[in-house]
């Protein structure tokens, strides 16, 4: 499964992006609230990835931000609501507005983006009330602390991702740092780390 991708951001669209990594093209959809923030065409692009697995094809969901990821995971488990139709909602809103909707039973708020009606709008409110809260407290890094560079982080919360402890994947990524050569790009680092955890 893909957690992540880095790589040179090849074509850009408001509905999906192509991620060019060493010469494969990964198309991933994107809500717009990830696409007013993109680089520009040929400058590198780091994305959280949900991989949505279906009997037909695998599609992949990019997010900058790990609280839409999260959201979007949320979303796609409310009965009714499937991958288009969640990143619909985060088009349409904010994570931290979702939040204080669905926490606040705000039906109106959540029936007035577009794709969700009066019905779905209480299934989320009913189904998301509770989990909607733990969104940014699963242990990720959400901004890189003091001495981390935005790499680092990365390659720790696809670690963690993959379902290794916090401790192991900071412990791993530091020792990988380490072993490497100066100018590593995220695979490089991801590598490594992930090698030095299998040998555990």
């Amino acid at each position: 499964m893909i957690a992540h991708i880095n790589g040179r951001l090849a074509h850009k669209s408001m509905d999906s992006v192509v991620v060019d990594v060493n010469g494969i093209g990964y198309e991933v959809f994107i809500p717009l609230s990830t696409f007013y923030k993109l680089p520009e065409v040929n400058e590198t692009v780091s994305l959280n990835v949900h991989t949505h697995l279906r009997e037909d094809a695998i599609q992949l969901y990019g997010f900058l931000s790990l609280e839409e990821k999260e959201a979007f995971a949320l979303l796609i488990g409310v009965s009714g609501i499937g991958p288009k139709l969640a990143r619909n909602i985060l088009s349409g809103i904010s994570v931290g507005d979702l939040i204080s909707a669905i926490s606040g039973s705000d039906k109106g708020r959540l029936s007035a983006i577009p794709g969700i009606g009066s019905k779905s709008a209480e299934r989320l409110i009913l189904e998301l009330r509770d989990k909607i809260k733990n969104i940014g407290r699963t242990g990720e890094t959400k901004e890189p602390e003091a001495g981390k560079d935005l790499l680092t982080v990365d390659v720790i919360s696809a670690l963690d991702n993959l379902g290794y402890k916090n401790s192991q994947s900071v412990e791993a990524v530091k020792k990988a740092k380490s072993l490497l050569p100066a100018g590593f790009i995220f695979e490089d680092l991801f590598k490594e780390a992930l090698k030095l955890l299998s040998k555990k």
